[in-house]
Order: structure tokens, then sequence, then C-alpha cells
């Protein structure tokens, strides 16, 4: 699922440590490193996996399923053009415990966000930059 950009937005530089992860909204699914020797997944990037230290690493696309395991509400208005309020999440993807993207919530009521929350990811798109963004899990 593609959501409308958000405006005030600041998107990151894409470089070769970076661009599997940004631009992995064009296909719908969520790419994270693995590691080739051991199945480690490692997030944010590293050059080596911190299990094994192989180099052996590269994307693989994640189920996109997670939980909430944190979350706070922002009321300041940092940005004149982002309105408030809006919920920053801590969402754990299911494939391993350890792998946590800081997110927004968009479209989920603030009063429904819960700890423990079932989510799935969806995709803001900028056009070459897809920012990860999680949305209630469908019951299907």
């Amino acid at each position: 699922m593609s959501l409308a950009p958000q405006p005030g937005r600041q998107l990151p530089l894409l470089n070769e440590m970076n661009r599997y992860f940004w631009i992995s909204g064009a296909t719908g699914r969520l790419q994270v490193l693995r590691c080739g020797d051991c199945g480690t997944w490692i997030h944010p990037y590293a050059g080596l996996c911190p299990k094994c230290r192989s180099g052996k690493l590269a994307p693989e696309a994640v189920s996109g399923r997670g939980t909430v395991v944190g979350y706070t509400v922002n009321q300041h208005p940092w940005q004149p053009d982002v309105p408030v309020p809006y919920v920053v999440a801590l969402v754990e993807l299911e494939e391993q415990s350890n792998i946590r993207l800081l997110t927004n919530l968009p479209g989920c009521p603030i009063d429904a966000v819960h700890i423990g929350m079932a989510v799935e990811v969806c995709f803001e798109d900028h056009g070459d930059v897809y920012v990860p963004q999680f949305q209630p899990r469908s019951a299907a």
C-alpha cells in the first residue's frame, strides 16, 4: 500500500549502504540485511554480521508484519507544515526480536495505538524514496 507523501518530511540521501532499504517500497516489500552464513537479520546497516562477523550480507524481503513495542505522541509543532499530534512508534519486526524500526502509524487514531498492537508495513511514496510506515494489521 502506498500513502500520500507528508509535507515537511526530511528524506534520506541514498547511498550504497541504504538504497535497498529506502527503495524497497517500490515493490511493496520491506527489505532488511540478512547474513548469508548464520541467517541473522541486521538493521540498521552494518558492514559485518554482529553475530558471526561474516561479511556475506545481502538485502532480503521480510514479511512486513510487526508489533508496537513502544510509542509516544508528539504534541510539539517542530515544523510548521507538519500537523500535530502524531504517533512516533517503535515497531519490532516478527522475523527477529532485535529488529526494530522507529516509524509513524498514519491513519490510525491516536487513542487506538497500544503496546502489543499488531501492525503491517505500508509505504509513503516520494518517487525515489519509499518511507516505511505501519498500520494496524488487517484481520485477513
